[in-house]
C-alpha cells in the first residue's frame, strides 16, 4: 500500500515516526486533523520519477473540503522517536493545493538529503539518507498556535511549559517571533505568564503557501492565550501523557475556539530536576 488514512498508519517502519504517533493519537481520541500518510517506498519511487508512484500521489484523497489547503510534513522512519526528533531538519510545506501535493512531497524528500540533514544524521549515528514517509493533513487556519512540553525540557521539573503566538505555529517553531511563555503546575495552576514580542503572524495566503502578516500594535505584546485556552491545553497534555507516557513535546493550534493536536512526540532532552 502506497498510502493509508492517518488513523491506519501505525506502522512506523513504513509510514515513519510522525505518522505512527498521530495514528496512535487518533486511536486515543485526541483532536488530530484528518489526513493521509504516504509510505516511504512510495515517496522513494516518486522521487525516482516512477509514473505509477507519481500518479498515485496525484490522486491522493485530499483531506478537508475542495479548495482547502493542506500541510505536507516529513515523517521519516527514525523521526520523532525517543532519541531523535530531527526538529527543524526536514521541510514542512503549508497551505498546499491539491495540484501541488506531488511537488510538496518531493520537496520534503529532498530536505532529508540536504547537507545539514545528512550531517545531523551522521552526528546521531543513524542511517543515511532518510527513509522519508510523508504526512498530508488538513491545514488548521490557526488563530493562535505553539508548542507545549509536558515536562520542563531544561531541568526536567514536573511542570508544563507552553509557548504561543498569533497565527500558524511555524512562527514559534522557526523562531520568527519571541513567543509568549507560560508555566503551569501539574494541576493546571498558572505559575508564569510572560508576554513575548509577536510583531508578525504567519497566515495562509489566498494563492497557496503562507506569508508573514504584521500584527496590530496592541497585539504585539498582548498575551495570546486566555485562561480557558490554558485549561484546554492542560487537559490536552494530560490526555497525551495518558496515551504516550510522561514527557511529551506537543504542537497544537486553536482555530474557531477548538484545540487541534498537530504533533506529539517524546521529549528528547530532559534535564535533571535534582
Amino acid at each position: 500500500m502506497s498510502w493509508a488514512l492517518l488513523a491506519d498508519a501505525a506502522e512506523a517502519t513504513r509510514f515513519g515516526g510522525k505518522a505512527a504517533g498521530l495514528a496512535r493519537a487518533i486511536r486515543a481520541g485526541l483532536p488530530v486533523p484528518p489526513g493521509v500518510a504516504i509510505a516511504w517506498p512510495a515517496v522513494e519511487a516518486a522521487a525516482a520519477r516512477d509514473p505509477g508512484a507519481e500518479a498515485a500521489l496525484r490522486s491522493l484523497p485530499v483531506p478537508g473540503e475542495p479548495g482547502d489547503g493542506v500541510a505536507v510534513r516529513s515523517s521519516a522512519v527514525d523521526e520523532d522517536g525517543g532519541r531523535t526528533s530531527f526538529a527543524g531538519q526536514h521541510a514542512t510545506l503549508l497551505n498546499v493545493g491539491a495540484d501541488g501535493i506531488l511537488d510538496a512531497v518531493l520537496a520534503v524528500w529532498r530536505s532529508g538529503r540536504s547537507d545539514a540533514a545528512l550531517a545531523y544524521r551522521r552526528r546521531l549515528g543513524v542511517p543515511t539518507p532518510a527513509r522519508m514517509g510523508v504526512v498530508v493533513q488538513r491545514l488548521v487556519p490557526a488563530d493562535v498556535a505553539g508548542v507545549l512540553f509536558t515536562r520542563n525540557p531544561v531541568d526536567g521539573s514536573d511542570e508544563l511549559l507552553i509557548e504561543s503566538s498569533w497565527g500558524l505555529g511555524e512562527a514559534v517553531v522557526d523562531g520568527r517571533v519571541i513567543p509568549d511563555r507560560y508555566r503551569l503546575s501539574p494541576s493546571g495552576a498558572v505559575l508564569e505568564a510572560t508576554p513575548g514580542r509577536k510583531d508578525v503572524a504567519l497566515r495562509p495566503s489566498a494563492g497557496g503557501g503562507s506569508a508573514e502578516v504584521a500584527v496590530g500594535t496592541a497585539a504585539v505584546d498582548a498575551l495570546s492565550l486566555a485562561g480557558s485556552h490554558l485549561a484546554e491545553l492542560h487537559a490536552l497534555a494530560l490526555r497525551c501523557e495518558a496515551a504516550f507516557g510522561a514527557g511529551q513535546d506537543i504542537e497544537w493550534a486553536f482555530a474557531d475556539g477548538a484545540v487541534h493536536l498537530l504533533q506529539v512526540r517524546p521529549l528528547t532532552t530532559l534535564g535533571s530536576s535534582s
